[in-house]
């Protein structure tokens, strides 16, 4: 298709409504760099590194990890955002259609605040790459103005990569794919040339239950993409393959997790205070050469840049739909307030970076799992969605269901949700079942949610699938005041997925 100025365009204009079969001409293989940039971030590396210090992982239990945590959490990434191809709508609109129009609010909002830590972590981590690259470079030392000075640069840029939309946030995805896997390359030489590896393969083993829950820890990552999967899925064709989409989330989240992680246990058995330095960036610069230091801090940067822009990005969906009557764009902004407030409280207060991420991963893994274990059971029976009735959030909606209830779905959700907390332990919260069992030793509180609350949907009465109306015409927009109608077509879709 020949290039027009509509196609050109780079503000993504289309919001939570349906997009029309005529614009889903995306490829499945396109979705490859985006969820190689989702992992782009040196946080892997402490990861990995808490893997050997905190968890007692020798190299091989921590390759194990490495494999088993990008397969499990996405997979689930993969199999939720066959929904997208199906509804062409973000993940949280098509959630009106499990959860009703009301309820859909519950999860709604609860994924939106768990996105408010998500962003904060990543926004501090950016910021600290910055000033870690101008201590390299220019021995410029971090003070409490500087913090704010380069988190508010972040989280500026953020918000202007994710305001353009998916076009934006993908083909910086592209181009960054490439910068970092050379200098991953890199990076592992110089370890394998400078690394004592008769210390490494010497390193005791640890216990099974550490290694499940270490999985845990590096899954929980892909576990906070599992509901916005269907956002960089809506521009693919119902015809595309769900194997490819499975496959993409797979091997893009692996192959930047397995070799991230792996380093970073590489690097703690050599320097064990890793994985309690008092930020997730600094060490860089004194495990590795500065001419690889730099540059790999400067890949990290815009990894981070990329993962909080595709944060923001689904983040805005999820604020329309919760009732906010602005553009996507402008909706995106209210994330970025959010994660500058948040994120100098962390930088200016918080004690322990690693120990409040770990904490917040267990938290933000369970919140997440239940919505997941009750829309992935909702698929088995649903196959397509109505874009009308996901549109109207009246009661004359086919999601209307009672009062704007679906009461299978909301009590599945919450029940799964409570279930799942009495399960997990974190620094910040213990839930009273957390000791003296598998799932609680085992850091297996988000998998109990996925499982209870998906059980309990499917065992439920629930509503009747209604056929979705013709996609002859487009659907009503649902994204509030000042967007244009046109969308995404020809070239710029097929860039979109």
């Amino acid at each position: 298709m020949s290039k027009t100025v509509e196609t050109e365009g780079a503000l993504e204009t289309r919001g939570i409504e349906q997009v029309p079969d005529h614009e889903r001409t995306g490829r499945t293989r396109e979705l490859f760099p985006t969820w190689v940039g989702a992992n782009i971030s040196v946080l892997l590396l402490t990861m990995g590194a808490s893997l050997v210090v905190a968890y007692h992982l020798n190299i091989w239990q921590a390759l194990v990890v490495a494999v088993a945590a990008p397969v499990v959490s996405y997979g689930l990434v993969g199999l939720i955002g066959i929904a997208g191809k199906r509804g062409g709508a973000p993940g949280m609109a098509l959630s009106r259609a499990v959860f009703g129009q009301r309820g859909n609010l519950l999860p709604g909002s609860l994924i939106w605040v768990a996105r408010w830590g998500w962003e904060t972590i990543n926004a501090v981590t950016g910021a600290y790459a910055m000033l870690s690259i101008l201590e390299i470079v220019f021995g410029i030392k971090a003070n409490s103005v500087l913090d704010m000075v380069t988190l508010l640069v972040f989280v500026v840029a953020t918000f202007a990569i994710s305001g353009l939309g998916i076009n934006a946030v993908q083909k910086c995805n592209k181009y960054a794919t490439y910068f970092f896997g050379a200098f991953s390359v890199l990076v592992l030489v110089y370890l394998a040339v400078k690394t004592d590896w008769s210390k490494v393969m010497d390193h005791s083993a640890g216990s099974t239950a550490a290694v499940i829950t270490g999985i845990g820890m590096i899954a929980a990552g892909g576990v906070s993409w599992i509901p916005t999967a269907p956002d960089f899925t809506r521009y693919l064709p119902r015809t595309a393959s769900s194997k490819a989409i499975v496959g993409t989330a797979v091997g893009g989240a692996g192959v930047v997790v397995l070799p991230m992680v792996l380093m970073g246990a590489v690097m703690a058995v050599a320097t064990p205070d890793l994985a309690s330095a008092a930020d997730p960036v600094s060490f860089l610069g004194k495990i590795l050469p500065t001419w690889i230091a730099v540059p790999y801090l400067l890949i990290a940067l815009v990894g981070m840049l990329l993962i909080n822009s595709m944060s923001m990005y689904s983040a805005g969906f999820t604020a329309q739909t919760l009732g906010f009557k602005v553009p996507r764009h402008w909706a995106v902004s209210v994330n970025a307030v959010i994660s500058l407030v948040f994120g100098g409280v962390l930088m200016l207060v918080a004690t322990s970076f690693m120990g409040s991420f770990i904490a917040f991963l267990s938290l933000l893994a369970v919140a997440f799992s239940a919505w997941v274990g009750v829309f992935g059971a909702d698929m088995f029976r649903r196959t397509e969605y109505d874009g009308r009735a996901m549109a109207d959030t009246t009661r004359t909606s086919a999601y209307w269901y009672k009062g704007g209830f679906s009461p299978a779905a909301v009590a599945a959700w919450a029940i799964g949700l409570v279930s799942g907390l009495m399960f997990t332990t974190s620094d910040w919260f213990t839930g009273p079942l957390a000791k003296n069992n598998v799932i609680g030793e085992y850091g297996l509180g988000w998998v109990a949610t996925i499982v209870i609350s998906g059980v309990l949907y499917m065992a439920l009465p629930k509503p009747g699938i209604e056929t979705p109306a013709s996609d002859t015409e487009e659907p009503a927009r649902a994204d509030g005041p000042g967007e244009s109608v046109s969308g995404p077509t020809g070239e710029q879709a097929t860039a979109a997925v």
